[in-house]
């Protein structure tokens, strides 16, 4: 009878520190905190465990040209609004009024801007959600559209297209980017889960590399990548990445979740493609084979010189 109660208190255990109805990321999980980790999200909601799912991993070889994806048409871009940054308990969010609006692109229709938030690693280190030849950036931006004719996202995401996300990666800078300051500066006071502070004068444009930089993207059929997981998301991700100093990178881990921890590695693992086929566009460059070409031009030109 002494033989099995340990087993029975480390299966209890086990249970005590793998049941809970609430999502959470890695980084979050422990026996004082209850929660379903991303490798659980389909206890807290079964579309997370659907076949279109995201993040992906793009392998930029594997991708097809679509002469479909034409530059994006941005409206309203550049309109400054004020807006409230919150600390949702899981990111920063930003909504933003529905002026804005994205067409083209491959597109089925014009989308209009809803909300933005970000998803960042360990003071500065890896954290974007999607990975790029399986390089993970420091952090990631995704602006969440929806389709014009809707009037709120939940109903949005109803329709199979009805949700459109721009995602841009950050690389590390010397210098900050002075157009990041009015929001790193905001994080400072919301640090707590649920607090919210005005953020001065801002517009989706200065986030964003300028529109000239923004003709090469990948194109894919995805989701959300928080719970409830919807697959109802036309993903494009940009090439050209955000530049930002480490100490702008690392002012986002001083952020905390609900119950109190570092606001760390806020990202959900890449998700399988089961057969998805990513695209890019006209402008969008596969640097391996861009670097085989240069190389074998070089060569040729080598051998063609005279002795």
């Amino acid at each position: 009878m002494q033989h099995l109660i340990l087993p029975v208190l480390l299966a209890s255990l086990w249970t005590l520190c793998t049941g809970s109805a609430d999502w959470c990321y890695q980084s979050q999980f422990t026996c004082d905190h209850e929660c379903n980790t991303p490798d659980k999200w389909n206890h807290a909601n079964s579309d997370c465990s659907g076949k279109q799912q995201s993040p992906i991993n793009v392998v930029t070889r594997k991708t097809l040209p679509d002469e479909r994806l034409t530059p994006f048409k941005f409206n309203n871009y550049d309109h400054i609004f004020r807006g409230t940054i919150k600390n949702n308990g899981h990111s920063v969010q930003v909504n933003v009024p529905h002026l804005a609006t994205i067409s083209g692109g491959g597109l089925p229709d014009t989308y209009k801007a809803v909300q933005f938030h970000l998803h960042w690693g360990t003071d500065g280190g890896p954290g974007s959600e999607h990975t790029i030849d399986g390089e993970q950036y420091p952090m990631e931006l995704h602006i969440v559209h929806m389709r014009q004719e809707f009037s709120d996202l939940t109903t949005a995401l109803s329709d199979a297209e009805g949700v459109a996300v721009l995602g841009f990666f950050y690389e590390k800078s010397k210098s900050a980017n002075r157009k990041y300051d009015s929001m790193i500066s905001a994080l400072k006071s919301i640090t707590a889960a649920d607090a919210n502070t005005s953020l001065s004068s801002i517009s989706l444009a200065q986030l964003i590399p300028p529109e000239h930089n923004m003709t090469s993207f990948y194109r894919y059929k995805g989701s959300l990548t928080t719970p409830g997981c919807t697959e109802s998301v036309i993903w494009t991700l940009f090439e050209k990445p955000i530049p930002l100093s480490h100490d702008q990178l690392k002012t986002f881990s001083d952020l905390k979740f609900k119950d109190g921890k570092r606001m760390v590695s806020t990202f959900r693992p890449v998700q399988p493609l089961n057969g998805r086929q990513v695209y890019r566009s006209g402008g969008a460059v596969i640097l391996a084979s861009s670097a085989l070409l240069v190389a074998a031009i070089t060569m040729a030109m080598g051998l063609s010189q005279p002795n």
